[in-house]
């Protein structure tokens, strides 16, 4: 199946990395064969991961630079199905270095088109930018999943996102689409996360997933650990969340392993 799913927002805080590490170990663990790139310099995911970024031999930067092949930049994590191609600081200069190179846009398109349908799912960690880095995930996908924080600025910088989606769509990837909205850091003791709830389930209806992920301290420290909030703390409420939205998005893409998929849970 191949599915190539980016994940990103240019405002940083939303629980964009969270996402990546903890719905790429949850769809392995349902059985999923998944591949994790790490396309944010800061490299969080990869260290998310419990992976040390100094001992990489080659990861994006090789990757967007092919400088690499995919598989040399292959790195097995400890979570189960679960393959990352990891980033480095090095990877702020791809911005400057790819810039007056022809089909920029379609650097790491171009790089994972022959392994990408040896799994299931390919997820995509975004910076929380929208520079180049980013212009080559959404063209490098099949869609693409917004985690936007049940918090007072939750709306600002999207309507931004969604015209940059639309741009990718009309000049570069005609075959994005736009996966789900995904509301994160959930609080429901907080009447303004309620209203954030209730004001994009309005606004964007049937984009919004059904799964909420809820704020919770072990999927905090989790990444302090280097392991996904199912090594670490399997029977959390943020494991759970981050099940659900795997069987979500499981559901979603691949109607036939379920029955009534057209029913409402």
């Amino acid at each position: 199946m191949g599915k190539v799913i980016a994940i990103a927002n240019q405002k940083g805080g939303v629980g964009k990395t969270t996402t990546a590490v903890n719905l790429a170990a949850a769809l392995g663990v349902l059985e999923k064969k998944v591949l994790l790139i790490d396309a944010d310099p800061q490299a969080n995911a990869s260290s998310g991961l419990g992976i040390d970024i100094e001992q990489a031999p080659a990861g994006t930067y090789e990757l967007l630079e092919h400088e690499a092949e995919a598989k040399e930049t292959l790195i097995k994590t400890s979570s189960p199905n679960l393959d990352l191609i990891p980033s480095h600081i090095d990877l702020v200069g791809v911005e400057v270095e790819l810039v007056n190179k022809p089909k920029r846009e379609f650097m790491l398109k171009e790089a994972i088109k022959d392994i990408k349908e040896e799994y299931d799912y390919v997820l995509i960690d975004c910076a929380p930018s929208l520079g180049l880095i980013t212009l080559n995930a959404l063209t490098a996908a099949d869609s693409v999943i917004i985690p936007i924080q049940c918090e007072y600025f939750a709306l600002e910088g999207l309507g931004k996102l969604l015209n940059t989606i639309k741009n990718v769509q009309k000049i570069h990837n005609p075959d994005l689409n736009i996966e789900g909205l995904l509301l994160t850091m959930y609080d429901a003791r907080l009447k303004l996360s309620n209203q954030v709830v209730e004001e994009v389930k309005k606004h964007f209806g049937d984009m919004v997933f059904d799964t909420v992920i809820q704020r919770n301290v072990r999927l905090s420290e989790a990444p302090s650990f280097g392991e996904s909030i199912l090594e670490y703390d399997a029977t959390s409420k943020g494991a759970v969340n981050y099940l659900n939205l795997a069987d979500e998005l499981i559901r979603k893409n691949e109607p036939k392993d379920t029955d009534n998929t057209d029913e409402e849970v």
